[in-house]
């Protein structure tokens, strides 16, 4: 029988690498949120041209859907389009995030580096998250209509007076803000706790779209006090950005875009990058081997 190798001599050999570890939440302050944000400001100050292209899409489509709502009677609905802007929001703005990766990095920012984000492995897992907040964005603007209809039926405005006057005047129209607004908060609620983090990750991490989400609800659990603030940050900075006519969303959807990756780094503990070489493992030798493991660079499995 063979014996080990004399004198106890064991060659090292590096040890098989480890799995990635599940991502590690932080507790956080409302400082970080306001910390986030001016992070956020930097980055649209470092690269505001792009970041106003990328987002022009909504100011554009705040025109279009105010057009429709002039000339197709779609008024009651102007306002849940509009609100329905903070529930697609996370999925516009990746390439935001992309470009904030980018500078974290030290790495050239510029709008064509924004479209590197369609290269990303997790592009499809990103993809299907945004599909789920498209199909929420269109149950939350049928939900509207239907709370419209039951309020004051099938029969349209006869303008933007007219409308207002019915809003405003009439404890139906009350009634109707009421009940909208706190069925629009549920909608709201529902995204922010899938989607705060969600799509930051799958970018840095290449998660997929169940993990994201899962590490998403457990952010908001885990920070609920400025997780909520940090939602009427975004509904806030949204009001203020559609006036007028949407055209401030040029520079708050960019800002709360960047500022939001941001958050992600101050909730999702970063992954340590170690250039310490790998745990080495010992191996037996057996007097059997020798001399030959004296020459393991002639052995074929070597």
């Amino acid at each position: 029988m063979a014996t080990p190798y004399p004198g106890n001599v064991t060659p090292l050999v590096p040890a098989a690498p480890d799995a990635a570890a599940a991502p590690v939440i932080r507790t956080i302050g409302l400082p970080d949120l306001s910390d986030a944000l001016r992070l956020g400001w930097e980055d649209f100050k470092a690269v505001p041209s792009h970041a106003i292209i990328l987002c022009m899409i909504y100011p554009v489509l705040g025109l279009v859907l105010a057009r429709l709502a002039l000339g197709y009677s779609v008024l009651p609905l102007l306002f849940p389009l509009a609100a329905g802007f903070a529930l697609l929001g996370p999925f516009a703005a990746l390439g935001l995030y992309e470009l904030s990766y980018r500078r974290e990095r030290g790495e050239e920012a510029s709008a064509w580096h924004a479209t590197e984000v369609l290269r990303s492995p997790s592009f499809g897992a990103m993809l299907g998250l945004g599909t789920l907040l498209l199909a929420l964005f269109v149950i939350w603007v049928a939900t509207a209509q239907a709370i419209y209809v039951a309020t004051f039926g099938y029969e349209a405005a006869a303008g933007i007076p007219d409308f207002v006057k019915r809003v405003l005047t009439t404890a139906q129209g009350w009634w109707l803000i009421v009940v909208g607004c706190g069925v629009g908060f549920l909608f709201a609620v529902v995204a922010l706790c899938i989607s705060v983090v969600s799509f930051p990750l799958m970018l840095d991490r290449h998660a997929s779209a169940a993990d994201a989400m899962l590490t998403s609800l457990q952010a908001v659990a885990r920070n609920p006090v400025p997780m909520a603030a940090w939602g009427l940050i975004v509904a806030v900075l949204l009001v203020i950005g559609s006036l007028p006519f949407f055209l401030g969303l040029a520079i708050v959807i960019p800002l709360l875009g960047h500022a939001t990756w941001h958050l992600y780094r101050k909730v999702i503990e970063p992954v340590t990058v170690s250039h310490a070489p790998p745990p080495l493992r010992k191996v037996q030798r057996y007097a059997a081997d020798f001399p030959a493991s004296l020459f393991q660079w002639r052995r074929k499995d070597n």
